[in-house]
């Protein structure tokens, strides 16, 4: 009997450290995404192609990186056959490396502007990326600090933190559009311009489901759809 409770805890333990290492590899996706917006932020304001260059390459890491995660939710399924909290962790994990593969998706648009000599020609409509771009940055740490701490007061604090990007977002299209009409040249160039300012926005909106994942994770309540505040108010009653 004692050799069974021996075995069963040695089992159980060892699907904590998978279901940690699981955790943790997510968060070290996250920290990378995050230094490639660091990397694309600078190469902007610096208009360096290197270091944009350097960006886009890296963005391959991070592919396979959600891949082996993916894999790896996979194979614990199939292995350990988990219920409840252990399952709704891996299909947050699941859920949250999709969304951080493609917030490096936007990033790779935005550094492009570099390596393509696209930067806006306008001084005010740069500055107003560079704006919204370190307040994207602010958001994403708060957003994986959430995440890592399953804190989902942080994570409904980091979810009202877009709407000031978007008012920007929408601040800066106006402005740009004002600058398009006036330098009708190389409209492409343009164009690469407004979808980088998209992808800035996109970025937020990625950051808002992985703050959603946060309340899914620790109440098994899918938040997607609905006011996060109210939900969280109601939750915690």
């Amino acid at each position: 009997m004692k050799r069974n409770i021996e075995l069963n805890t040695h089992i159980s333990g060892k699907f904590n450290q998978e279901l940690e290492k699981l955790t943790n590899s997510v968060l070290t996706m996250g920290g990378e995404v995050e230094q490639q917006l660091i990397n694309t932020i600078t190469a902007v304001r610096e208009n360096n192609p290197s270091l944009a260059e350097r960006v886009l390459l890296n963005d391959l890491k991070i592919n396979s990186m959600e891949v082996q995660i993916d894999d790896e939710c996979m194979r614990i399924i199939a292995k350990r056959n988990p219920t409840a909290s252990d399952l709704r962790l891996i299909m947050t994990v699941s859920r949250a490396t999709t969304d951080i593969e493609r917030i490096g998706d936007e990033i790779c648009r935005i550094a492009k502007l570099v390596t393509k000599d696209r930067l806006p020609p306008s001084d005010i409509v740069l500055s107003g990326m560079l704006m919204i771009a370190e307040k994207v940055v602010f958001m994403m740490r708060g957003t994986f600090d959430a995440f890592a701490r399953q804190d989902e007061r942080s994570a409904v604090a980091v979810y009202e933190q877009d709407n000031s990007i978007d008012k920007k977002h929408k601040e800066l299209l106006k402005q740009t559009a004002k600058e398009m009409s006036e330098q009708k040249h190389d409209m492409q160039a343009w164009f690469d311009v407004l979808w980088a300012i998209r992808s800035l926005e996109r970025i937020g909106d990625r950051c808002k489901n992985l703050c959603e994942y946060v309340l899914f994770l620790t109440y098994g309540k899918d938040v997607r759809h609905s006011s996060m505040k109210k939900t969280v108010k109601k939750l915690m009653k």
